[in-house]
């Protein structure tokens, strides 16, 4: 047993798929209580059967679809169109833009290869501040998260057993502040820089327009069918994905037919990791709970604090270091676990402590020293990963503020569920 327990030490220090470890740490688990070590296999037919989880793969096959045509080129275009009037129009629209395409694509690592390469340019050339163009496009990368359908919004709904309908209302909010105020900053500077601009003649207008007239019914075919009681959420991830296809492959032509098998490959890979981890995170989580882990922890926890505002202060310091060091979606599988009963036992709504979460996961990816942005910044930019840390600081600033409105006033989150859920 030992052996084995070290076997698997060294495959997660050698750098071993992270489903690999999980799937060993259940099993041993498991094993060293003497239960059948099928439960694993249980557990994936159990989630097999979730209704919610159809509708995964298909958002994630919506999003590999969107970032390999040229839907990005026709948003950022309509969005200048839009907006480039403004002082800083141009940082508004890269906020805009990251946000829409992170919504559907749930990777932060895919909206700065598929936008910085246009975005940074375009905003030196406009005489925009080398460090701060550097610091937008790096914060916005992961701006989207809290955005339906959010992948990770979905997978935190499946983990923690909370309707997703619920979250997709519930990120509206907190996901439009953190724009706002970031928006806001990059008005002002661009005041500062730019100075106002003339807007684009009216033909230009309808070009773009006509352009990205397909890709923008998106967010309301997704969030009118849902709350317009059409479709329930697995419903509204089929017509979404078949419609992206329709307009990718028939109407706009970026995407060929001989190109299309490779990418449903591609999107379907990614799932079945997130599924096999998902399955073997849950095995785990039916052992913690077996032998009482998550009542242990939170009676330990409850015996050092008692306030739920000093709890929360202490899960977001927590979940940013976690945010730091782990992509989001082995950070959900991980962490959700452990901390919903914990959460539970101060009274924090389950559909706010998501908002909560994924805000602080959000951040982390930007957050010195080894948030995942920050070095795929370095690497798409050809920067020093220093000179990254102190580009994003005046963002990260605006969005810890945005966190703790988040944390401490959870109608933030609610509201929307209130009128609409």
């Amino acid at each position: 047993m030992q052996i084995l327990q070290l076997i698997t030490f060294g495959l997660a220090v050698l750098g071993s798929p992270l489903f690999v470890v999980m799937v060993a740490l259940a099993l041993l688990s498991f094993n060293s209580v003497g239960v059948d070590l099928s439960v694993v296999i249980i557990e994936m037919s159990r989630l097999g059967d979730t209704p919610l989880l159809l509708s995964l793969p298909l958002f994630i096959l919506v999003g590999t679809v969107l970032s390999a045509s040229k839907a990005p080129v026709r948003m950022l275009d309509l969005s200048n169109v839009l907006l480039g009037w403004l002082p800083g129009g141009l940082a508004v629209i890269a906020l805009v833009v990251c946000a829409i395409f992170t919504a559907f694509t749930g990777a932060s690592g895919v909206t700065i290869f598929a936008l910085g390469g246009l975005l940074f340019p375009a905003m030196i050339k406009d005489r925009y501040p080398e460090q701060f163009s550097l610091g937008l496009i790096t914060t916005s990368g992961s701006l989207g998260l809290l955005f339906p359908p959010s992948l990770p919004l979905i997978l935190y709904g499946v983990i923690a057993e909370t309707r997703i309908d619920h979250l997709f209302l519930a990120g509206i909010l907190p996901g439009l502040l953190m724009l706002v105020l970031l928006a806001a900053y990059s008005i002002r500077k661009g005041a500062a820089t730019r100075g106002p601009r003339q807007p684009l003649p009216t033909g230009e207008t309808r070009r773009a327009l006509r352009a990205a007239a397909w890709e923008l019914p998106l967010p309301f075919i997704v969030l009118g069918g849902v709350y317009g009681g059409l479709f329930v959420v697995g419903e509204a991830a089929a017509v979404t994905a078949l419609y992206v296809l329709f307009v990718e492959v028939c109407i706009h032509r970026d995407i060929t037919l001989t190109q299309l098998p490779g990418l449903v490959v591609r999107s379907m890979v990614l799932f079945g990791g997130i599924f096999v981890v998902l399955a073997a995170s849950m095995a785990s989580t039916n052992f913690l709970i077996d032998q009482e882990i998550p009542t242990r922890l939170f009676e330990f926890i409850r015996g050092h604090i008692s306030s739920k505002y000093t709890f929360l202060l202490l899960l977001n310091i927590f979940l940013l270091i976690v945010g730091a060091l782990l992509d989001i979606f082995s950070a959900l599988v991980l962490v959700v676990p452990l901390i919903v009963p914990i959460a539970l036992g101060y009274g924090v709504d389950l559909t706010h402590l998501g908002i909560i979460f994924l805000t602080n996961l959000q951040i982390g990816y930007c957050t010195p020293p080894v948030g995942l942005n920050l070095f795929l910044a370095s690497y798409c930019f050809e920067r020093p990963i220093a000179e990254l840390y102190t580009a994003t600081l005046p963002f990260l600033v605006i969005l810890l503020i945005t966190l703790g409105v988040i944390t401490y006033f959870p109608l933030l989150s609610l509201f929307l569920i209130g009128i609409f859920g």
